[in-house]
């Protein structure tokens, strides 16, 4: 069995990846709210620390034949600048800290990522010139995030019975 996507999938799975970050955030102390903004997708204020984050959120299925693909963060093709539109957003939001989500999901688990892009910019991001910035998800990186205190990492697996719609039981 494999992953077969609806049509409206891709907006599915956005707003899901959105809602999953939202939900651990929410439980960890934060005031947390979805915004529709360019550049920016959820706002997080910890009352306790005082820190308001602004997120951008990257939700991503993947199949077994691309489940170690990564997951395009930034975008800098034909005059775009995700990564400057995460930074204005931040700014007329008061977010102090602009921070990276990433939300990828296979047939039978999904993970969340989180780290600011201080650390992402440090330790993550290719040092030569792209006209896109990913989140790798190969072996070598996810060991890397497992290791590194300044990722945040919530992992789920899927576990399902008699999901099966292409059966003639009803």
């Amino acid at each position: 069995m494999d992953i077969e996507k609806g049509t409206r999938y891709s907006k599915i799975i956005g707003n899901f990846g959105e809602g999953f970050l939202l939900n651990w955030l929410s439980r960890s102390g934060f005031e947390a709210c979805l915004v529709d903004h360019t550049g920016l997708d959820v706002i997080a204020y910890h009352k306790t620390s005082k820190r308001r984050l602004g997120f951008t959120v990257k939700s991503r299925t993947r199949t077994s034949a691309r489940d170690k693909s990564g997951v395009n963060v930034f975008s800098f093709r034909k005059g775009k600048d995700d990564r400057q539109k995460l930074l204005d957003a931040c700014e007329a939001f008061g977010c102090q800290e602009p921070w990276i989500a990433v939300y990828v999901e296979t047939l039978n688990s999904a993970d969340l990522y989180l780290t600011s892009l201080e650390n992402y910019d440090k330790k993550y991001k290719s040092s030569r010139s792209r006209a896109i910035h990913d989140w790798k998800m190969g072996e070598k990186y996810t060991t890397m995030y497992g290791e590194d205190p300044d990722v945040k990492h919530v992992q789920m697996t899927f576990g399902t019975s008699r999901w099966n719609w292409t059966s003639s039981s009803r």
